[in-house]
C-alpha cells in the first residue's frame, strides 16, 4: 500500500451523498428537540397540573434520557448494526412526539420529552458516517453533519413561534413525529450501507478509556464549557418567551420577528472574531470574552426594565456569544484531546452538553417557581461566571488537526516503532498507531507538517 498524504483531497460522491444523507437525519432529530423552545413555557402554562418547575422539566427532560442513552447506542450499534439502532431511536423519537402531542397534561408532555431523548442516535449518527468514509475525509464529513446542527438551531428559533401560530404545539409535536419518519425513508433510500463495520477511535466511546479523559484537566475544562453553555441556553429559554408575551405584549406567532434579526446579525457579528481566534492565534483571550459576554447579557436581562429595543440589543449579544463558543468548543476538545481519544473524550463531552440542558431547564423552572423571572437570569449569569473561573486557567489551545491514515495489517511491534518515528516527524505533535485498528491516528499543524517526510515514513513501513 502507498501511502500519498493530502489533506486538501475531496470527498467521493458516495461520501458526500453519506454526509448530506446523515446530516438531514440528524437535522431532523435536532427540530424536534429545538423548536418547541421558543415556545413551550407560554402553551405549557395553560395545561392541568402546570407549575413552573414541571414546565421547565418538560422543556430539559431530554437532556437527561439524550445523556443516559447516547453512549450505550452506540456500543448497541457496534453489535447490532449502524441502520437497525438508527430506525430503533427514530421510532423511540417519534413515539416520545406522539406521546406529548396527545398529552392532556403537563406528566405526559414531560414522558414524551424524556422518550424523544432516549432515542439517542446522534453517536450512532456519526459511527455510520465514519463507517462510509475515508480517514483522510472524516472531518469533513463530521463538518457538514455538525453544520447541520446551527442550522437546525436556526431555524428551529424561527419555525417554532410561526409554526405555533399555524397548527399549535401540539401539532409542532405532531409534525416533527413526521420528521422522524421521515429520517427512517432517508436512512434507506439515500445512505449507503457499508460493506463493514468498524470500531472508529475517532468517533466512538471507548468505556474503559474514560478514565483518562476526565483525568485531563483541559478536556473537563471544555466539558464544563459545554454544560455550563447548555444549561444557560435552555435556562434562558424558560424565562425569555414569558418576556416577550407578558412585557413587550407580543403573541407567541410573533415572536420570530426579533429572533430572526437578531440571530442572522449575530452569525455575521461572530465571524470576525473566529477570524482573530484562529487565524492571529488568539483564542483563548476571545474565548474567556465572550464567556463574559454571556454573564453580563444575562445580567442585563435580569436587570432590564423591558423594551423590545433593550430586548433586541441583548439578545444579539446573547447569540452572537452563544454561536461563537458552540462552534468553537468541540474544536478545542478535537485539539486537547489524545490523537486516539477523539471519540471518548467528544462522547464524554456530549453526555455533559445534554445534562447541560438537562440542568439548566429543570433549574430555571424551579427558581422561576420560587424567585420569579429575574432570578433565573441572575442563575444564567452565575454559571458564565463560574464558568469563567473554570476557563481562566486553560492552557492556550493549540492549533492541531486531526489526521488518520489507513495503514493495514501491522504487527504491535512495528506500530510501537512507528508511533515514535512519527512523533519525530515536524509538525506531528501526536501520534498513535493500534495495530487492532491498522491506522495512524495523528495530531498534525499543518503549516510546518513535512508531508514528504511522513509520506516517505508510511511508505517505508508499508514496503518492510
Amino acid at each position: 500500500m502507498r501511502h500519498t498524504i493530502d489533506i486538501d483531497s475531496p470527498m467521493t460522491r458516495t461520501e458526500i451523498r453519506a454526509a448530506i444523507s446523515l446530516a438531514a437525519i440528524y437535522m431532523f432529530r435536532m427540530l424536534g428537540l429545538f423548536m418547541i423552545l421558543p415556545v413551550f413555557s407560554i402553551y405549557a402554562r395553560d395545561l392541568p397540573d402546570a407549575t413552573p418547575a414541571l414546565i421547565g422539566l418538560a422543556i430539559s427532560a431530554y437532556g437527561l434520557t439524550q445523556a443516559v442513552f447516547q453512549i450505550p447506542f452506540g456500543i448497541w450499534s457496534d453489535r447490532f448494526g449502524r441502520k437497525p439502532l438508527i430506525v430503533v431511536g427514530l421510532l423511540m423519537f417519534a413515539a416520545g412526539s406522539v406521546m406529548a402531542a396527545a398529552a392532556d397534561s403537563i406528566y405526559g408532555i414531560v414522558a414524551g420529552r424524556a422518550l424523544q431523548g432516549a432515542g439517542a442516535v446522534a453517536g450512532v449518527i456519526m459511527a455510520l458516517a465514519a463507517d462510509l468514509t475515508q480517514e483522510e475525509h472524516r472531518t469533513k464529513a463530521m463538518a457538514l453533519i455538525g453544520i447541520s446542527i446551527g442550522v437546525s438551531f436556526a431555524f428551529s428559533m424561527v419555525a417554532g413561534p410561526v409554526l405555533s401560530g399555524w397548527i399549535g404545539v401540539k401539532g409542532i409535536f405532531w409534525a416533527v413525529a413526521g420528521l422522524a419518519l421521515l429520517g427512517i425513508a432517508v436512512l434507506y433510500t439515500a445512505v449507503p450501507t457499508p460493506r463493514r463495520l468498524r470500531f472508529h477511535r475517532d468517533t466512538e466511546a471507548q468505556p474503559a478509556r474514560f478514565a483518562s479523559v476526565l483525568a485531563n484537566p483541559e478536556l473537563v475544562r471544555l466539558d464544563f464549557g459545554i454544560f455550563a453553555l447548555h444549561a444557560i441556553l435552555t435556562a434562558t429559554f424558560v424565562a425569555l418567551p414569558l418576556i416577550l408575551r407578558d412585557e413587550l405584549h407580543m403573541d407567541m406567532p410573533e415572536h420570530w420577528k426579533i429572533y430572526l434579526p437578531v440571530f442572522v446579525l449575530s452569525l455575521f457579528s461572530m465571524v470576525p472574531f473566529v477570524i482573530v481566534a484562529e487565524k492571529k492565534r488568539q483564542m483563548k483571550p476571545v474565548f474567556l470574552a465572550f464567556i463574559l459576554l454571556t454573564a453580563a447579557v444575562d445580567a442585563g436581562l435580569a436587570g432590564l426594565s423591558p423594551t423590545t429595543l433593550g430586548i433586541g440589543v441583548l439578545l444579539y449579544l446573547f447569540f452572537t456569544g452563544f454561536n461563537l463558543l458552540e462552534a468553537t468548543l468541540p474544536s478545542m476538545v478535537s485539539k486537547a484531546a489524545p490523537a486516539d481519544l477523539k471519540g471518548t473524550a467528544m462522547g464524554v463531552y456530549s453526555t455533559t452538553q445534554f445534562l447541560g440542558a438537562f440542568v439548566g431547564g429543570a433549574g430555571a423552572g424551579w427558581i422561576q417557581g420560587h424567585y420569579g423571572i429575574p432570578a433565573v437570569f441572575l442563575f444564567c449569569a452565575a454559571i458564565a461566571l463560574l464558568w469563567l473561573a473554570v476557563a481562566f486557567g486553560m492552557q492556550k489551545p493549540r492549533h492541531l488537526s486531526s489526521l488518520m491514515v489507513n495503514l493495514g495489517e501491522i504487527s504491535a511491534a512495528a506500530a510501537a516503532d512507528l508511533s515514535a518515528r512519527l512523533r519525530g516527524v515536524p509538525g506531528i505533535a501526536d501520534a498513535v498507531v493500534v495495530p487492532d485498528d491498522g491506522v495512524a491516528y495523528l495530531k498534525v499543524e499543518r503549516e510546518r507538517l513535512d508531508r514528504s517526510r511522513l509520506e516517505a515514513l508510511l511508505n517505508e513501513t508499508a514496503s518492510a
